[in-house]
């Protein structure tokens, strides 16, 4: 197999870093303290940039350099309402396929998410968990085409970084009665549709959630970027 290029090095390095929050929005990238981390010149670090940069992680500006992308309410709105549309659909389509033991294990991690409810509320393992959950119900889905949005959709919502739980704390409780609810339709035989509708509306309701706390908190037009905090994920 053949070593990783220095470029993929410095890749995965940077990357790692802001999926992880390390690397916050406006972060500046600097080549030199990159290249001289990774012990290798500036060359493949900029290679790395450059990838990043499609990817739409990070962007270039004259006489700034290159930093990390600043978080815009409308792509936290789009990349929901996108996810909303596929991952109800994918949950929909599951349905039917689901068994009782990955109903089970759904419940099992809604019972642990209900248990981080109490005490010190940590959002960033909550949406942890909330992907776990809601892996087990779409992951089924017969159509690849659409699970791969729904991957899509969410890999996008962890480049957002952040909880949405960290906003609007209250509506974690919510989400997992919610959960509950999708689970014993699915359980009821209810058809694909009614799952369909019920998942999309548990996804909405985040954002319509978020969407108010930024309302008020918020006064800039809705295509400011978000400097103090960072979006990631979702119901």
């Amino acid at each position: 197999m053949a070593s990783e290029s220095k470029s993929e090095q410095a890749y995965r390095l940077i990357r790692s870093r802001i999926d992880s929050g390390q690397y916050v929005p406006g972060f500046r990238l600097v080549l030199g303290p990159i290249a001289a981390e990774l012990d290798m010149s500036v060359v493949p670090v900029r290679e790395a940039i450059r990838r990043l940069e499609a990817e739409q992680l990070v962007t270039f500006e004259r006489n700034v350099g290159a930093q990390v992308a600043l978080i815009k309410e409308t792509e936290y709105l789009h990349t929901m309402q996108t996810l909303a549309l596929v991952e109800g659909s994918a949950t929909g389509l599951a349905a039917p396929d689901i068994t009782p033991e990955q109903i089970r294990r759904a419940r099992e991690i809604n019972a642990t998410m209900r248990d981080t409810l109490s005490g010190a509320f940590d959002p960033q393992r909550f949406t942890e968990l909330n992907l776990d959950f809601h892996s087990v119900l779409f992951e089924a889905c017969p159509n690849p085409h659409i699970l791969d949005l729904v991957h899509r959709g969410w890999s996008r919502m962890n480049v957002l970084r952040n909880s949405s739980f960290s906003f609007v704390p209250a509506r974690a409780s919510e989400s997992v009665d919610e959960h509950e609810q999708l689970l014993s339709l699915i359980e009821s035989g209810a058809s694909p549709l009614d799952i369909e509708l019920a998942a999309r509306a548990h996804r909405t309701a985040t954002l319509d959630a978020v969407l108010a706390y930024t309302e008020e908190h918020h006064h800039s037009p809705s295509d400011s970027a978000i400097r103090s905090r960072n979006l990631e994920e979702y119901a």
